[in-house]
């Protein structure tokens, strides 16, 4: 091979070499560089906040009993005029409150042959309901129920039926804030760790917002509501 074609192919070689070289360097860099860019940090941030119920739920229940079934009614009718006129006295809209169908147990159907008689053979419970946004009014009028207890009506509770029932209906109000607080908060512990292992936080890779949950405050105060939520963000790290 003459002298010009081998050093021609010595140099083609060479730029050959240096070009892969050079093309592996690079690669070598963008990968360690993507590695970096991948180092990541996953922080929580919460948000809790109280807010009193916009809708009180409350279930009176009382029962009456008889031997009479025309006079056991009579005795029911009477009982629930009673207790509306004393729930519109106190401040309670006459569309607030509902009425259920009584409940009646005939105990002579229900012996199986016990011998043994009940002293009165009908009972019945009814339920008046009041559904009001006035959660303050009826709050302060369940302890003024005694009343109708002195003349004469026989109230239960303690069931699951008869349980007040508070219901938070601003929901919708109040995410904004407390999503934007929740990932605030989220972002000052991602900066913590940051600092903490001498890096710099760089923008979110991924982020998740929690389902919000509603709860009472505690069992003496259910008309507190206690509103909670939870965000997840994964941000960057870079040196």
């Amino acid at each position: 091979m003459p002298e010009n074609s081998k050093a021609s192919a010595f140099i083609f070689g060479a730029f050959i070499f240096l070009g892969l070289a050079a093309l592996g360097y690079l690669l070598g860099n963008a990968a360690i560089k993507f590695k970096e860019y991948e180092r990541t940090v996953t922080s929580k941030g919460l948000s809790e906040r109280e807010y009193e119920a916009d809708i009180v739920i409350w279930p009176i229940q009382f029962n009456e009993a008889n031997n009479d079934i025309t006079e056991l009614y009579s005795s029911i009718e009477s009982s629930t005029s009673k207790i509306k006129a004393f729930l519109i006295k106190k401040g309670i809209k006459p569309n607030e409150i509902t009425f259920s169908s009584p409940a009646i147990t005939d105990k002579a159907a229900q012996q199986y042959g016990n011998n043994s008689k009940a002293e009165f053979r009908y009972t019945a419970f009814q339920t008046v309901t009041v559904y009001s946004k006035n959660v303050k009014a009826v709050r302060d009028l369940m302890s003024a129920l005694s009343e109708l207890g002195k003349k004469g009506i026989v109230f239960t509770g303690g069931n699951y039926q008869t349980q007040t029932e508070y219901i938070f209906k601003r929901l919708n109000e109040v995410k904004p804030e407390m999503i934007e607080e929740a990932t605030r908060k989220a972002r000052e512990v991602a900066q913590k760790f940051a600092a903490d292992s001498q890096s710099k936080l760089g923008k979110i890779k991924r982020a998740s917002q929690g389902q919000f949950s509603i709860t009472p405050r505690d069992k003496n105060n259910p008309h507190i509501k206690k509103v909670r939520v939870v965000s997840t963000v994964v941000y960057y790290l870079s040196d």
